[in-house]
Formats: C-alpha cells, structure tokens, sequence
C-alpha cells in the first residue's frame, strides 16, 4: 500500500535543496509550511508555493513546539510529511575549534534532529501514518579532516534515524536518512566548467525524496545515498 500524504513540514529551510522540496510537494499537491532562524529569505519562496512560514531555532525544545502548534492550523492539521533538514556546520583543526561553537553545531545537526521527530512522532503515530525524512551528509559515513563538529553531528542523526526506522515503521511512519554525498548546485555555487556533472541537482535530489514518499510499504527504504555519478565513493 502507498500511503497518501497532505501536509509537509520542512524544517531549516533555505534557497537549495529545501526549496526544490518545497515546489515539488507543492506541485504534488501538499501544503507546505517551511521553519528557519531567519524567515526573512523564506518571504520569496512562501510566495511563489503559497508556504506557510515560521521562525524556529530547530535547538530549542520550546521553539519547536511552538513551531508545530502554529503549524496545525496553518496548513489545516498536523504535517504528515516532516523533513529535517538543518545542520550545524563548523569546520577547523582540532586544536583550535571553540567547545561552545562545536556545541551548537552538534545541538543543531543532531539535537534538533531529535527534537523535530519527536514532536512529529507524537503527532503521527495516534493514525499509525506519516513520515520523517532527515538530511545527512557525506559527514553521515565519513569523519573529514578538520571536520569533527559536523562529523559528530551528522553520525549523531543517522543513529537517531536508524533507531527511529526500527521504532516507527513497524507503526506505520516511514522513516528515511538520505546521505547528500557531494554538493548540491546553486546560483552561488554553479557547476565549475571543467567539471560537468560533479554537483547534485537540488531538483532531482527533491525527486527522490518524493519517490520514497511513494514507496509500498511493502519495500520502504530506511537509508539512500544520493551522489552525482562521477563522485568518487
């Protein structure tokens, strides 16, 4: 059975691959509400899906709760699809990283993480339906040099995703990670012309997230690595 879903809700939200996601679930028919720090370069995008907006540091307990409860009545209900897609990102040598920054990155890739799918989790698992879909990295399955924070976040949401799978999907709430395994192409980050193909198209990053929303539950896919076809493994 292929569940049907109504209502999406992505949490940091931006102009790349949170924004293809946003017009794809539009285009299927969704009402999209989109969350971030700063609301202000989410305006455009509201206006062009007809997307609810709501400030939210995906960090704090309270915010997110205060996030979801303004995103009932905004989009007509609780979300069925939520996606997380914020991350904390600090790059440096050991020795010079500052403890409270490597805090927060962590606080935002991993423990937001949580906090997001434990608010949609409650939401969804009284109807036994949902789905929750958390961003990772190549940082998911692989430490880089000078990389830690990022790395220690990242390792942290795919284990939370895994535990999630095994908890909610015998429920019926389709849990998926998908490791982002390159860079994703962008106005300010276009394709070198020396090397064609090497960036991951947000659009056809966005279409695979929508093909696991239509996956039989029959053969859900917990985990999906996504990479340009030249990336090296």
């Amino acid at each position: 059975m292929i569940a049907t879903y109504l209502r999406a809700l992505i949490v940091g939200a931006g102009e790349g691959l949170s924004a293809s996601l946003a017009r794809r679930f539009t285009r299927e028919g969704l009402r999209v509400g989109l969350a971030s720090r700063n609301v202000g370069k989410l305006e455009g995008l509201a206006a062009e899906t007809g997307a609810a907006i709501h400030a939210c540091d995906a960090a704090d307990p309270a915010e997110v709760e205060a996030l979801f409860a303004r995103m009932e009545p905004a989009l007509g209900g609780p979300p069925d699809v939520v996606v997380y897609n914020a991350s904390g990102r600090l790059r440096g040598p050991i020795v010079d990283l500052d403890p409270d920054a490597v805090r927060q990155s962590v606080m935002v890739s991993a423990f937001g993480g949580f906090l997001v799918a434990q608010a949609a989790a409650r939401r969804m698992l009284p109807g036994r339906h949902g789905a929750i879909l958390l961003t990772g990295a190549s940082a998911s399955v692989k430490g880089h040099a000078e990389s830690a924070a990022f790395a220690m976040g990242k390792f942290g949401l795919r284990g939370l995703s895994q535990s999630l799978a095994r908890e909610l999907q015998p429920k019926g709430i389709h849990v998926a990670h998908f490791v982002i395994d390159g860079g994703i192409r962008s106005a300010k980050r276009p394709e070198p012309a020396d090397a064609p193909d090497s960036l991951l198209d947000p659009d056809a990053i966005a279409s695979a997230y929508w093909d696991v929303l239509r996956q039989d539950r029959s053969a859900w896919t917990s985990e999906i690595a996504l990479r340009p076809w030249v990336e090296r493994f």
